[in-house]
């Protein structure tokens, strides 16, 4: 059966930034296949699109991600849980992580489960002042998936992690942003403005160095010191070819705003 990628999901390029709207509202965003591949397919024209700078995640409605569709899973035609984690899941962890741009997850309301891990698995996540996270799978008795065993410990600790994995316990925003599961919370007043700030400031910087940021990020999980120090020895003289380095340094010097390329 053919599969409409962007049926369930808006997207929309302006200003460099490419907007990632989960468009379900009325299941809470929940993920089935059709958003799921459709949110690969976005993630990938991302990669591919230059114009592109830097991409927006966020959800239409109430809520940013409740997770899976829990009818589809137990539906005996629907794809099994293996199907699930492999093909809707994990693809779109790995491209978030791999895509040399920043990504920010805008969580404008509750997200649970898969669509909690997939928000903490952004660069900069913010969120509305009435969102909340949720490690729900406990509460089905499942396990967190979607990198949520691998990124939660490492932003608030094992302890923390563990025991909202296990407990299944809500977050409101303020919590999480003094855990540090998060970047900053917005009020209602304030949300959309400072969203659409923080884009923009991060589709105007030199995103060719937040990608070399990204990568080096990426590899401080797995790498021992010395590893580090020689990957940033790597990328640095990498960023410092590239054509931003000399426009920002040509435009310290004559005291003027940097017009940054990504180049």
């Amino acid at each position: 059966m053919e599969v409409n990628l962007r049926s369930m999901l808006q997207t929309k390029v302006a200003d460099g930034v490419l907007t990632i709207t989960f468009d379900r509202p009325d299941k809470f965003n929940s993920f089935n296949r059709e958003l799921a591949l459709g949110v690969q397919s976005a993630l990938k024209e991302a990669a591919e699109d230059a114009q592109i700078r830097c991409v927006l995640i966020t959800g239409n409605g109430k809520a940013f991600c409740a997770g899976q569709d829990l009818s589809e899973a137990m539906n005996a035609n629907g794809p099994d849980l293996s199907t699930i984690v492999s093909e809707h899941y994990n693809p779109i962890i790995l491209a978030i992580r791999k895509l040399a741009k920043p990504v920010i997850a805008a969580v404008n309301g509750v997200a649970a489960g898969a669509g909690a891990n997939i928000a903490l698995a952004c660069d900069i996540v913010v969120a509305h002042e009435k969102a909340s996270f949720i490690q729900a799978f406990s509460k089905i008795g499942l396990i967190p998936d979607s990198g949520g065993t691998f990124t939660l410990p490492r932003l608030i600790g094992f302890q923390r992690a563990s025991a909202l994995m296990m407990t299944g316990d809500k977050v409101p925003a303020h919590q999480a942003l003094q855990m540090g599961m998060i970047y900053q919370v917005f009020s209602d007043d304030d949300y959309m403005d400072e969203v659409h700030a923080l884009t923009i400031k991060m589709a105007q910087m030199p995103t060719k160095g937040l990608a070399l940021t990204k990568a080096a990020l990426n590899k401080s999980y797995v790498n021992d010191l010395q590893e580090q120090l020689d990957l940033e020895e790597t990328l640095q003289v990498r960023a410092g070819k590239t054509f931003d380095f000399h426009e920002g340094v040509q435009a310290f010097m004559e005291k003027r705003n940097p017009k940054f390329r990504g180049e």
